[in-house]
């Protein structure tokens, strides 16, 4: 269960970084499109190097998850390099468009939706799971899902507040968005390292 467990907790951190992905570049390629001439040629430039970014970071995602939680391990720092660079870029983006704070807002609420579609599917497939283990600590791991759920209300809660703000810089409204990415992962651990529990001892 224990490497199961891992690979859950990698693939659901890995998969949320592919939705914010997908989300930022569908909100940059509407933009796009109503750039003017001069602008719309550098902002295709920078679309074109986030999606060669994101096919990266997913070709690489889908050769560790074939490989097994031992790849992953070594994997981790190069899919976070690739994360780095793509966040690298989008800030490269929103300088380029002029520090548009519609185009940022339109970005961070998109990005935040993924965000919150990320949370509700790991507690989905935390709850999976733990069905499955039907056991002793049916208790202890119904907490751990109350407190995912919990985190997840939170976290949007929190990146709802900045959304109704409207005129947050995009580096106020990125740091946001990592805190609820940390928060994230630090929740999906918790509950999997429950799970994980839970088999050792049932």
């Amino acid at each position: 269960m224990s490497e199961q467990s891992s690979m859950h907790l990698y693939l659901n951190s890995a998969k949320e970084r592919i939705d914010e992905m997908d989300a930022a570049l569908a909100s940059f390629e509407t933009k796009a499109t109503e750039a003017k001439a001069e602008s719309m040629v550098k902002a295709d430039q920078i679309i074109a190097d986030l999606k060669k970014r994101r096919d990266e970071f997913q070709a690489q995602l889908k050769t560790q998850a074939e490989a097994g939680e031992a790849a992953w391990a070594r994997a981790k720092p190069e899919l976070e390099k690739h994360w780095a660079g793509f966040e690298a870029q989008m800030k490269t983006y929103f300088e380029s468009a002029g520090k548009q704070i519609e185009q940022q807002q339109a970005t961070f609420k998109d990005i935040a939706a993924a965000q919150g579609k990320a949370w509700h599917e790991a507690a989905d497939r935390f709850r999976e799971a733990a069905a499955k283990m039907a056991g002793a600590r049916t208790t202890d791991l119904d907490a751990a899902l109350k407190q995912l759920k919990s985190d997840a209300s939170q976290a949007e809660a929190r990146l709802q507040k900045l959304k109704q703000a409207g005129s947050e810089s995009w580096s106020v409204l990125s740091a946001a968005l990592a805190e609820s990415r940390k928060s994230f992962d630090q929740a999906s651990l918790a509950a999997w390292d429950t799970l994980r529990g839970s088999g050792a001892k049932s």
